[in-house]
């Protein structure tokens, strides 16, 4: 029987990020990994993250040939090759997935594929694809298993026209109509994708805006664009009925505002279901512990990652923490650290950046305005808006603006929020300075380069305190 300091079970980038740190810090490490076609990478990688950012890289190509004009170049007939497309989406998840499977070599990591479930305190059990049981043995575990597509009980999924987010990846034709429910950073990715690759778009949302967890200021731009790019835009507004027959989807929305309700019926190609995602926790041996998810799925942890079994770890979707790839790989760090008793930091999740790589880009890290004010803050803010910046011009993208909160009294910054272009490149600025508890002084006094896009963020310090220089 194998014996290992540390198992991870789950190889996306909670998991693999875990088990590089662990062999790193001279554990001996295995990871488990249940995916049919023997990848590592996790959803983030595989059917996630990654494509979608690879069908985005292509919708802002064509949006910038369609527009070629512009930029004195002629072009003509510029349109969206779907097959090609996906050779081009599959070539970098498969550099990807080749990359993570090196990284495992490299640091002498052992890797089960198989179905991986606990069986008892520090025995792991892994089933492969013939049914084959081998047992490991182990000090320590982490769970790594992350999530999958939500569905809603009164909508039938046939994976063909009433779709999620795993199907949409592989679909091999441009829906006519695409309706998204749902307008987080999913819903708002996938319809920025196929309004660029020629779609007609209805996007709905449950919640009175788009990005709902977005500042408010942000949200709202975003809606402008998204109905300046001719998107049918319906927030406070739900499906309540959904129907196919042969090519077409015929959905009934409800909008409730001002008190009243309306009923519309849309038809459309294509429904993507775009709700959300659930806990991963339903078969991973917890019968075989005293750990009890809750509704969600979700287990409870420590600010380090620790369960309540104490050789046992959770990071990533089935913990109740933000659901993105880069605080998993943090939350796999922080749990290895404290395998290792190196006394880590835990993780301050207000200094997580969020990304949304729809057109325009949106990220934020730190508190809303909202927000601060909630928590008692007096707050100011500063605006400056990406069309007084040349860069912007030069890129022909000169929507959106960088907003930052700060509070009267120390001057610190509270959040830092950007819709417009390289918003998600941008963010990491904003990251660093409020890991630094800098002040709006203190980003006034750092020399932003020109022409950058940058030079908004040091411009929207100056305006915090009402002395924007170049508006």
């Amino acid at each position: 029987m194998s014996q290992y300091d540390l198992i991870v079970i789950g190889s996306g980038p909670g998991g693999y990020v875990a088990a590089i740190h662990a062999a790193q810090s001279g554990l001996k490490t295995a990871i488990i990994e249940r995916e049919e076609t023997e990848r590592l990478g996790g959803t983030c990688l595989l059917r996630g993250c990654i494509p979608t950012k690879a069908m985005l890289g292509t919708a802002d190509l064509i949006e910038k040939a369609q527009h070629s004009e512009d930029f004195g170049i002629t072009l003509s007939n510029a349109k969206v090759d779907m097959a090609m497309m996906h050779k081009f989406k599959d070539k970098v998840v498969a550099k990807s997935a080749g990359g993570v499977k090196y990284l495992m070599k490299k640091n002498k990591i052992d890797v089960h594929f198989g179905h991986g479930r606990i069986e008892g305190k520090g025995k792991i059990s892994v089933t492969d694809k013939a049914g084959k049981v081998t047992t490991l043995q182990t000090k320590n575990c982490i769970l790594a298993t992350g999530s999958a597509c939500k569905d809603l009980p009164f909508i039938k999924m046939d994976h063909e026209r009433i779709i999620n987010s795993d199907d949409i990846l592989q679909m091999n034709e441009i829906p006519e109509h695409l309706v998204v429910l749902g307008a987080g950073a999913v819903g708002c990715e996938f319809a920025s994708v196929f309004i660029r690759y020629g779609s007609k778009v209805t996007l709905v949302e449950l919640m009175d805006r788009v990005l709902p967890i977005e500042d408010d200021e942000i949200s709202a731009e975003v809606e402008k664009s998204f109905k300046r790019q001719k998107f049918n835009v319906m927030t406070s507004s739900k499906i309540t009925d959904v129907k196919r027959k042969g090519d077409k989807v015929t959905a009934v929305i409800e909008t409730t505002k001002d008190g009243k309700t309306t009923s519309t019926t849309v038809e459309c190609s294509h429904l993507l279901v775009a709700v959300g995602r659930s806990a991963v926790t339903d078969d991973v041996g917890l019968k075989n512990t005293k750990l009890k998810p809750d509704g969600r799925g979700q287990i409870a942890i420590n600010e380090f990652m620790q369960t309540a079994e104490d050789w046992i770890y959770a990071i990533g979707d089935i913990v109740n923490t933000p659901w993105l790839a880069h605080v998993a790989s943090k939350e796999g760090i922080l749990a290895v650290d404290h395998i290792n008793k190196k006394n880590p930091r835990p993780i301050n999740y207000d200094l997580v950046p969020n990304c949304t790589y729809c057109s325009p880009e949106v990220a934020s890290v730190g508190l809303t305005e909202r927000a601060a004010k909630e928590r008692g803050y007096d707050v100011k803010t500063g605006v400056f808006p990406f069309s007084a910046i040349a860069k912007a011009s030069i890129l022909g993208q000169s929507e959106g603006f960088v907003k930052i909160v700060s509070e009267k009294k120390y001057d610190q910054v509270l959040g830092m929020h950007i819709v417009g272009p390289k918003a998600t490149e941008l963010i990491t600025e904003g990251t660093v300075a409020m890991e630094l508890e800098a002040t709006i002084d203190e980003l006034i006094h750092t020399i932003h380069p020109h022409p950058t896009l940058a030079e908004a963020v040091g411009e929207a310090a100056h305006a915090v305190t009402g002395h924007a220089i170049h508006i």
